[in-house]
């Protein structure tokens, strides 16, 4: 964000402006010439006083930090939506230590480790969320005055905008999705409603004029639902957090910012998806024409969550991570905090630091997994698969966990169930196994007064007929058994994949750090392993001699790779291959 804008005082509303000295400086014949709305990008709403300056303000009456003392709103230049206008009430909010505290928060967390242009906080991202939330209601405002539409209700859904992440905690979605369940067993926070509490708390604790309908209304709006008696316009509440569909001004913003910030290329517009939709019936419906980019924008976000959020060493740290605030939460109560807005204040990503500069004897276990993860001594992935529609139901937590992979060792591997981690990962388009655009209305060019629904069957052949993928990984906390939990997980799923004649046709899996690119097919996979098992029987040492012209023996150390251990767990007899190099247990 670069604050070095101008203000635009009232004075220079009115074509002239006041130096230090107190004269006036004619600017208009320079307005006339260089003013005609080229500084804002074009012709903008009418009514907006902001948008329709008269006159261009010179960097007078201003200190060296860029900033006008006394002025009651400011621009910023954000690399996402150019220059943003901030006024009197988002500034008032904006300049508190709560907000603020948004400076703190990696808005990826942990993928910030992977990717290493991902440095946006959570403070960029509000404040674009604000300004679209702003656009967005304004517009509707100027182009259906029959709406009408408050200035209250732009105020507090412009304010909802900005306070939406309010309440995220360090490494944003770590805490609230892998932290607080594991600190507080049966626990339902979420961290709107850690932005419910940080919202009273701004307002409390820096006297923001704001009244209590007001607060309870933005409230509703963070949370995306009416609540209570409130009479306000229904589709307001789907402007930040859509429940209907999931398309709101906060996943415009984190879409495109995210995309910038990783380096991923995208070509979703979200400037002419706002200007092509209007309310109809009390819900913002869309132009037909955007149906497909709207599939396209389902799927950018799918792919990001593929690619950047569920990234395998991203969640291998995200498990680290957690795991070393779960070890320091008896020593520094981390987990209380989001009961009291004065402790959650200073609870950022810098908690990390505090633990590491600590002396506490109880932190020691919490300061080794941070180290690991300074000397990228990570946690592995082990492996991942792909759960068909038709095993929903049977590979479930209760079938598929630690204890059930420990239970599938060999006999020499020596795990634990703290060894193990599986994560059960849900990709979709947003609505969980739903197509969000059935829950999205359009109109035509001819009647902008009735909404319809576009089946998916009239958009494109390609449109996909599921709309979420289920996927097991596991991990494991120690490097150097890998190979130990992956062979007892291909055990376990082993089980859920027999056929009529007792043998397995578990897939092989392409995600394996064990798997040959050979082996593409399980029979090609089993017959592979078979002949590693052969190689590694016949052999006592890894060391073979071989005799030379001269008579004498040259020594050559085999540097083939291995798809197994060379490790038998029973005699020959008794193993049979799964795929993937691994050998089932038979019960003799």
């Amino acid at each position: 964000m670069d604050e070095d804008s101008p203000f635009l005082t009232n004075s220079s509303r009115n074509g002239a402006t006041t130096p230090n000295n107190g004269s006036r400086l004619d600017m208009s014949s320079f307005n006339n010439q260089h003013n005609n709305g080229a500084l804002l990008g074009g012709v903008q709403p009418r009514d907006r006083l902001h948008y329709r300056r008269s006159s261009f303000t010179p960097l007078f009456d201003r200190d060296d930090s860029g900033i006008c003392e006394g002025a009651i709103e400011k621009y910023i230049n954000d690399p996402i939506h150019g220059h943003v206008l901030l006024d009197a009430n988002t500034l008032s909010c904006i300049d508190t230590p709560q907000f603020q505290r948004l400076r703190d928060l990696k808005q990826l967390g942990s993928a910030y480790y992977v990717f290493p242009g991902a440095t946006h906080n959570r403070f960029e991202h509000s404040i674009g969320t604000s300004h679209l939330a702003g656009e967005l209601v304004e517009r509707f405002r100027d182009t259906q005055p029959e709406l009408e539409i408050s200035a209250s209700d732009v105020k507090c859904v412009k304010l909802a905008g900005l306070c939406h992440d309010l309440g995220h905690g360090p490494f944003s979605h770590v805490f609230d999705n892998e932290f607080i369940p594991r600190a507080i067993p049966g626990s339902n926070w979420t961290h709107e409603q850690g932005s419910e509490m940080m919202l009273e708390y701004l307002v409390d604790d820096n006297h923001v004029d704001i009244d209590r309908e007001e607060i309870n209304f933005i409230k509703d709006l963070i949370m995306g639902e009416r609540r209570g008696n409130s009479q306000r316009h229904a589709f307001l509440f789907d402007i930040v957090s859509n429940k209907r569909n999931s398309l709101d001004v906060d996943k415009y913003d984190y879409l495109q910012r995210d995309c910038y910030n990783v380096g991923i290329k995208s070509s979703i517009d979200c400037s002419r998806l706002m200007k092509m939709s209007r309310v109809i019936d009390d819900q913002i419906c869309w132009h037909h024409k955007e149906v497909y980019n709207l599939y396209e924008l389902y799927h950018t976000r799918f792919s990001l969550f593929k690619r950047v959020y569920t990234h395998r060493v991203g969640k291998a740290i995200e498990y680290m991570l957690t795991d070393a605030l779960l070890a320091a939460d008896s020593v520094m109560g981390i987990s209380q905090a989001i009961f009291h807005g004065d402790q959650y204040l200073h609870l950022t990503d810098d908690i990390i630091r505090q633990i590491e500069r600590s002396r506490e004897p109880g932190l020691e276990d919490s300061k080794a997994i941070l180290k690991r993860i300074r000397t990228r001594n990570l946690y592995k992935f082990v492996d991942e698969l792909l759960i068909p529609r038709e095993k929903l139901g049977i590979l479930t937590k209760e079938n598929i966990n630690s204890a059930e992979i420990v239970s599938c060792q060999g006999s020499n591997d020596h795990l634990q169930q703290e060894d193990v981690i599986v994560e059960f990962l849900k990709n979709n388009y947003a609505m969980k196994d739903q197509n969000p655009v059935d829950g999205i209305k359009f109109f035509s060019k001819t009647n902008h007064s009735v909404s319809y629904h576009i089946p998916k069957e009239k958009v494109s052949s390609l449109i996909p007929s599921e709309f979420q993928e289920n996927i097991i990984r596991v991990f494991s906390r120690d490097p150097t058994k890998v190979r130990a939990v992956h062979e007892a997980f291909r055990r376990l799923m082993s089980r859920f994949y027999r056929t009529s004649d007792g043998s397995s046709n578990l897939p092989p899996s392409s995600t394996s750090p064990y798997y040959n690119s050979r082996n593409t097919t399980p029979e090609s996979a089993n017959a592979y392993a078979a002949s590693w098992m052969q190689q590694q029987n016949r052999q006592s040492s890894p060391t073979r001699y071989l005799g030379n012209s001269s008579g004498g023996s040259v020594k050559r150390r085999d540097r083939s790779p291995s798809p197994l251990s060379g490790r038998r767990v029973r005699s020959s007899s008794g193993l049979k291959s799964l795929g993937d190099g691994v050998m089932d247990i038979s019960d003799n």
